[in-house]
């Protein structure tokens, strides 16, 4: 045994800290284990079936964000459990006031549905930021499209994959399978072309899905990025900051998001509570040297879109907010 876990280690926060979650059951911890976009290998997943058998009471649960949790080890057998999944590869998570492992949907890998890629970025998201010391926990996760099954309108940082539909008038046949298809009613027939109403656009690519011509294609494809959401007893909903994302500025966009954070954040507070009482246009200021052409402006987050999205009456309270020096025409900062 590499280190027996002692009464001063018995503190929750140092347990949590290692991944190790008191139970109510005296000298007792769950031990939970980490995987990234909910994604564990066959080895992997037997190893932790075997060490809950050997050191628990043969029993997982996976958490609400995909973590499997091995139940009921005795805290002094904590190291040989440790050890013997790292046998594998398999790491242990953390708890606290840290940068959380990523939870992603199976994204366009595998998924009709999906649009973005979501399970190599939450591995690379994973890499470099989890563990990261923070004010209080920090959660992101990734979801291919705006079905969302991750809830990512609900975490510290969210990503959701969009594509911007284009129209290829030559192939058209105006047969209106797109307007039908299109829940948002952001689709109509003008002059025998579909033509697209972007204030009720979600962005989904039911309209491309559903083209049988390849008539309806994709102009761009990225990430809408939601901040500052959070569940749990006092839940607050992110606020829409981004637009259009591309894949290979969502872990630059995370560390200038941490950066602000750990600039103006207070210990305790999530990022939402940090951006509420210092300001959504603090943050956007912040980012608007990196992503000007990406984030959103108070005239984008007014269109009526928004209020599909989120829950009635959420959208009319968003903060109104000056745009940021050098802001483009058309409501985009």
């Amino acid at each position: 045994m590499s280190h027996q876990i002692g009464e001063k280690d018995l503190n929750a926060s140092h347990l949590k800290s290692g991944g190790l979650i008191p139970q109510r059951q005296p000298q007792t911890v769950t031990i939970r284990c980490m995987a990234p976009g909910g994604r564990l290998t066959a080895a992997r997943l037997r190893r932790i079936a075997d060490v809950a058998e050997k050191y628990g009471r043969g029993l997982v649960h996976l958490s609400v964000r995909m973590s499997p949790e091995i139940l009921y080890v005795p805290l002094d057998q904590v190291e040989e459990a440790r050890q013997e999944l790292a046998e594998v590869g398999q790491l242990i998570a953390t708890c606290g006031q840290r940068f959380r492992v990523p939870t992603a949907c199976g994204g366009c890998e595998y998924n009709p549905n999906g649009l973005v890629e979501t399970q190599k970025l939450a591995e690379e998201i994973s890499h470099r930021f989890f563990g990261r010391p923070a004010f209080h926990k920090f959660k992101v996760a990734l979801a291919g499209c705006p079905i969302d099954c991750t809830r990512s309108r609900e975490m510290d940082l969210g990503f959701q994959g969009q594509v911007e539909p284009a129209i290829l008038s030559e192939k058209c046949t105006g047969c209106t399978l797109c307007v039908s298809a299109c829940q948002d009613q952001a689709l109509e027939m003008k002059d025998g072309l579909p033509q697209r109403e972007e204030s009720q656009c979600l962005r989904c690519g039911a309209c491309i899905q559903v083209c049988p011509f390849g008539a309806m294609t994709s102009r761009t494809v990225g990430y809408a990025v939601y901040a500052g959401g959070r569940h749990g007893k006092h839940p607050h909903v992110a606020y829409p900051v981004a637009q259009l994302l591309p894949e290979g500025l969502v872990l630059p966009f995370i560390e200038a998001v941490l950066d602000w954070y750990q600039e103006q954040g207070q210990r305790g507070e999530r990022l939402g509570a940090a951006i509420d009482r210092v300001g959504l246009k603090s943050l956007l200021m912040h980012l608007s040297s990196q992503f000007a052409e990406f984030l959103l402006s108070s005239r984008d987050i007014g269109q009526s879109r928004w209020r599909k999205i989120f829950y009635r009456g959420v959208a009319e309270a968003f903060p109104d907010y000056d745009l940021p020096a050098g802001a483009k025409e058309g409501g985009r900062v």
